[in-house]
């Protein structure tokens, strides 16, 4: 099969042999599927390989909802929750990274797959490259930290604070993982509260209770 898009015979609203195309009509017919995702499979195709495509991205659902998946280059930049607003979080991208961004599906194969191991229980951590871009200063330091819990265990924010060398600044640690741009990823659902209590997060109490949950009974 060829990827040449036919839109049968050329006729006007009337169809009256000899007269122009309605071309307004004929755009306005709708594409068959198939001819859409092949047409998209072959612009990721062409994107990457002129080296336009800077963030690719997908979307794939978990037993904590609908997760945006976004990677440059260098590894997985981003993961977001229904919450935070995909489009949204899109366009951040678009400013803090590169406006050329495109559903690229491929890209995200390995966190795709190493995400289907976690939530089924076969992966306590996560061995993906990631590109840290998006984090700077005491918040990249805590967020480098928090893959350093170990799967099933937690610690609270004034514990992270003293192990990254600032015990007085637990209230910064709490903006750190709250601002975590790789969550689930990145485990800041590991953090609670002195009291033990869950504390915020980005995604809601209910996906980070449904984390720990997950991980307690592995």
């Amino acid at each position: 099969m060829n990827d040449t898009i036919t839109t049968g015979p050329m006729m006007t609203g009337g169809g009256a042999p000899g007269q122009e195309p309605d071309i307004a009509a004929l755009l306005a017919r709708p594409a068959e599927p198939d001819v859409l995702d092949r047409l998209h499979r072959r612009l990721q195709e062409a994107a990457a390989g002129e080296g336009l495509l800077d963030v690719a991205y997908t979307v794939v659902d978990t037993p904590v909802g609908s997760l945006l998946l976004a990677a440059t280059e260098r590894g997985l930049v981003r993961v977001a929750y229904d919450v935070e607003d995909h489009d949204k979080v899109l366009q951040t991208l678009s400013v803090k990274i590169s406006p050329r961004i495109l559903r690229a599906p491929r890209r995200l194969d390995l966190a795709r797959r190493e995400l289907d191991e976690y939530f089924e229980g076969r992966r306590t951590g996560f061995d993906l490259p990631l590109d840290l871009s998006l984090s700077s200063g005491f918040r990249r330091l805590v967020q480098l930290h928090l893959p350093e819990i170990a799967y099933g265990r937690t610690e609270t924010y004034k514990d992270v604070a003293t192990i990254v060398g600032n015990p007085k600044a637990v209230r910064a640690v709490g903006t750190a993982c709250a601002t975590n741009p790789l969550p689930v990823v990145v485990p800041c659902h590991r953090v609670l509260r002195t009291d033990g209590s869950l504390g915020g997060y980005v995604g809601g109490l209910q996906a980070k209770t449904t984390l720990l949950e997950l991980e307690r009974a592995a």
